[in-house]
Parts: C-alpha cells; sequence; structure tokens
C-alpha cells in the first residue's frame, strides 16, 4: 500500500453493506469501523451473516450494495488494485487452505516470491521467522499431512504472518479442529493480539472474545444486533436475542421460551458459521 494512503482514520470502515445471494438477502445495511491495533470479535448464531461480512471486507465476496474501506483505500472503487490491497491483508480460513505438496516453510515463502517479489533467501528467513513465533521451529520441513490440524492452522497463520500484513481476520480457525488442539491456535492469537496486531475474528470461543477482544459485535439475521465491550455484550448483554444466543452457546441444556422469538439454531464449534 501507499505510504499516502496511511492515516489517523480507521483500519477499517465499512458503510451501508447489502450482500444477496440470489434472492437470499444475508447482509442487511452493515456499518462498521475498526480501529488499528483493535481486536474485534464477530459472534452470532449460524447463518447470520458473519463470515460473508468477513469475506466482503477482503472481497472475497463482492459486496451488492455499500462501500468497503481498509486503510484509507477504498476497496470497491472498480479501479482499485485489488491484488495489491490484499495482499496486505491476512486471511485465516476454517480449513487451513494449505498446499499439500509444499511444506510448512515452503508454504509460507510462496506468497512472499510470487505477490512481494522477494528473493528466496529473504522469503525463507521471514518464514522461519514467523514459524518459530507460531510454536514450529521443529516442524518446518513437515507436509501438511505430517501435521496435526492445529499445527496447520498455526501454519496458515505464519503463512499470512509473512505477507507484513496490516490486519489480520480470522474465519472461525477453530472450527475444524479436535477440541484439544484449539488451545494452540488461541494462544498464538492471543500473542498477536497483545503485539497489537488489528484483528477481525468470526469466532464461537467465548472465552477467547471475553478475554482478548476490545469489542464484540452479536450479528443475528444479517445485521448487528448489540455491540460493545467484550464484557457488557458478553458478561451483561442488554438485546434479548444476545441474551438468548449467549445462555444456549455457554448452556446448552438451557432451553427458554421468548416472546414471539423463533428458536435459534446455534451451530456446534466444529460447523461452518
Amino acid at each position: 500500500m501507499s505510504e499516502t494512503t496511511a492515516g489517523a482514520g480507521p483500519m477499517i470502515r465499512v458503510d451501508g453493506l447489502h450482500k444477496s445471494f440470489g434472492e437470499l438477502e444475508v447482509l442487511k445495511g452493515i456499518d462498521l469501523a475498526v480501529d488499528p491495533g483493535e481486536v474485534l470479535c464477530i459472534i452470532g448464531p449460524s447463518g447470520s451473516g458473519k463470515s460473508t461480512l468477513l469475506r466482503c471486507i477482503n472481497l472475497l465476496e463482492q459486496p451488492t450494495e455499500g462501500d468497503v474501506w481498509v486503510h484509507g483505500i477504498k476497496l470497491t472503487d472498480q479501479d482499485v488494485d485489488i491484488d495489491r490491497v490484499r495482499a496486505h491483508m491476512g486471511m485465516v480460513f476454517q480449513s487451513f487452505n494449505l498446499f499439500p505438496h509444499l511444506n510448512a516453510t515452503q508454504n509460507c515463502m510462496l506468497g512472499q516470491t510470487a505477490v512481494l517479489g522477494r528473493s528466496k533467501a529473504e522469503a525463507k528467513r521471514i518464514a522461519e521467522h514467523n514459524l518459530v513465533k507460531v510454536g514450529l521451529f521443529d516442524r518446518m520441513d513437515y507436509f501438511p499431512a505430517q501435521l496435526s490440524g492445529g499445527q496447520q492452522q498455526r501454519v496458515a497463520i505464519a503463512r499470512a504472518l509473512s505477507m507484513d500484513p496490516l490486519l489480520m481476520l480470522f474465519d472461525e480457525p477453530t472450527s475444524a479442529l479436535d477440541p484439544e488442539l484449539v488451545g494452540d491456535v488461541l494462544s498464538v492469537m492471543r500473542q498477536l493480539a497483545d503485539d497489537g496486531m488489528t484483528m477481525v475474528v468470526v469466532t464461537h470461543e467465548m472465552a477467547f472474545a471475553r478475554d482478548v477482544a476490545d469489542r464484540v459485535i452479536f450479528m443475528d439475521e444479517g445485521v448487528i444486533v448489540e455491540q460493545g465491550p467484550a464484557a457488557q455484550v458478553i458478561g451483561a448483554p442488554t438485546q434479548e436475542r444476545t441474551q438468548v444466543f449467549l445462555q444456549r452457546v455457554l448452556d446448552p441444556t438451557h432451553v427458554r421460551e421468548i416472546g414471539e422469538l423463533e428458536p435459534i439454531d446455534v451451530a456446534p464449534a466444529w460447523t461452518h458459521a
């Protein structure tokens, strides 16, 4: 990104964002700003639009209406070089998306050489630095099939970090992992937050959101229902739908009828948001 785009404004700004798939309107007018260094967690039931919002932020999904700015650049401008902007936006998916024929170091080198134009020697040095950072110093030469799910996800994080991102987007990064592997990935993410990385995290990990997020957004049916400091939204939500969702996530055996609300289908942590 050009230095001229840097400023004191939000790292991410979303104005009037709508997204439809055919006649299904998934996002119904989202307004959002994320400050540099802020950790934002997005929670909500399956089908609420969380992952779609995340994918619209880096234009993996094209908004039907509305605008997205990242670091002062309007991504929805038809003249923008989206690949150039995306090079500075780390994205970590549920399913790792590693190249199976490349080892951990090579997976972390590829984008550096192909997109950033770094030499192989420099790319290898940076890849190894980031693999050490995520606790995989002894797995650098391992191929994805030789790694556990948690280790593969940490390689995916190291790969994103190797591109020197201005911000990181996480789409349910622990949802495909066995429970005993979740902690290692969340530990890496906590360290990134401590280091001041701007992060937007779609997650069902309520303890992580409560302890790490500066702000939490609760989404339902394509709109932002409630947002605020993590302690308030998770610990003392004011909106009825947020209360119902959190009761069912934190205590799945709890069933409560509220007014005319339809039952909310809260997906288990291993399913897609």
